[in-house]
């Protein structure tokens, strides 16, 4: 049996989709030894997506980084490469592929909140829509939709208009900790130096993050309570830098860019606080990553980042600056308990990719199931 995976969306820095297509794949092949796994990608993901792709990698050259790009060819290429290639199964891990029926196909859609994202752009708010559109067709078309919370099962229920027997939910998986021995010499680089408590939040910069809003809630702390706050993502021309300065922030907040794994360790190493600020998310990953690590962790109070982080995490209005603020000088004002850190720990713990790749070779194993059954 063959699964031919579409990857056209891969370049290195697209974040969450990246980390789960490459921690499934990476496990994937040993829980289904029956199945050869092969990749489609464009020229920026083949170096990447071969580093851990237990198979061939088929680039489509004329596929360069811009989603404009991946979109193109997930509409006119995927389904025609994937028959030339064999496949009994195409599998679409990052939020859509294909449009039409062909090739037996499960795609996995993170969540459906491209019409809940606030503002932007006029060019912001057509690609949202574009993209909105593209998963919608793709998800009524696929066999079976995968997504990685019930939160994100329901929207897809009631946005895209997917029939809930075609859904399966399986949780993300949390990466375990690999602590740097000596955190701040890590950091130093990026212009990270201890002596201030430290707040980190992490994410691309689209306006559902809502880094605008963290912004504005450290602006409502006075300047002696602030602590030093680092927002990794943004690549190079952060869209943060200008309002770091309109704000009076300048020296209270660090925007180091994409950062790399030992840079991202090292900060979770020395943070006293994770805020989640976003508005809307699919799953809430980093506020996992954070709970795994002992890190205590404040998260807009939205359904799913309540599935993620239970009651081990404390929750606030994002959208209210005063609020949010409320909720991060409390924080710091009171550290969590050893206790409450072990049993916080524990609960993130349970969310391990070797459980996510377990049934996610289940979903596969039934799509091909669905796919053999005369039509």
């Amino acid at each position: 049996m063959r699964i031919v995976v579409d990857l056209l969306g891969f370049t290195g820095s697209r974040g969450g989709t990246e980390t789960y297509a490459r921690e499934l794949l990476t496990r994937l092949p040993t829980l289904l030894p029956e199945v050869e796994f092969a990749a489609i990608t464009g020229r920026a993901g083949t170096a990447i997506v071969s580093g851990f792709l237990v198979g061939p990698v088929h680039t489509l050259e004329d596929v360069g980084p811009s989603p404009s790009s991946w979109a193109r060819a997930a509409v006119t290429t995927t389904d025609r490469m994937a028959r030339k290639l064999g496949a009994d199964l195409l599998w679409a891990p990052q939020n859509f592929g294909p449009i039409r029926q062909g090739v037996p196909r499960v795609v996995t859609v993170h969540d459906a909140i491209y019409n809940d994202v606030p503002g932007g752009s006029v060019f912001e708010r057509a690609q949202r829509a574009a993209t909105s559109w593209l998963m919608t067709r793709s998800a009524r078309t696929a066999d079976l939709v995968l997504t990685v919370s019930h939160t994100a099962a329901s929207s897809i229920q009631t946005r895209l208009g997917v029939p809930e027997r075609r859904i399966r939910v399986v949780h993300n998986g949390s990466a375990p900790p690999h602590p740097a021995p000596s955190p701040w010499s890590h950091l130093s680089e990026l212009g990270i130096e201890p002596g201030r408590p430290i707040l980190l939040s992490a994410g691309n910069r689209l306006p559902h993050k809502n880094f605008v809003g963290l912004l504005a809630a450290l602006a409502e702390l006075p300047a002696h309570e602030r602590p030093l706050t680092v927002i990794a993502g943004g690549g190079e021309s952060d869209p943060l830098a200008s309002m770091v300065v309109e704000r009076g922030l300048v020296g209270d907040v660090v925007l180091p860019g994409w950062v790399n794994a030992e840079q991202l360790e090292a900060l979770f190493g020395v943070a006293d606080l994770y805020v989640c600020p976003s508005l809307a998310e699919g799953f809430g990953l980093p506020v996992l990553d954070a709970l795994r690590r002992g890190v205590r962790v404040v998260a807009n109070d939205i359904p799913v980042l309540r599935e993620v982080g239970a009651d081990y995490v404390a929750y606030a209005d994002a959208s209210s600056p005063p609020g949010l603020a409320a909720a991060i000088a409390d924080a710091l004002r009171s550290p969590i308990g050893q206790a409450d850190r072990k049993a916080a720990m524990s609960w993130a713990e349970t969310f391990t990719w070797e459980r996510s790749a377990e049934r996610t070779a289940e979903v596969l194993r039934d799509a091909l199931e669905i796919a053999r059954r005369p039509s």
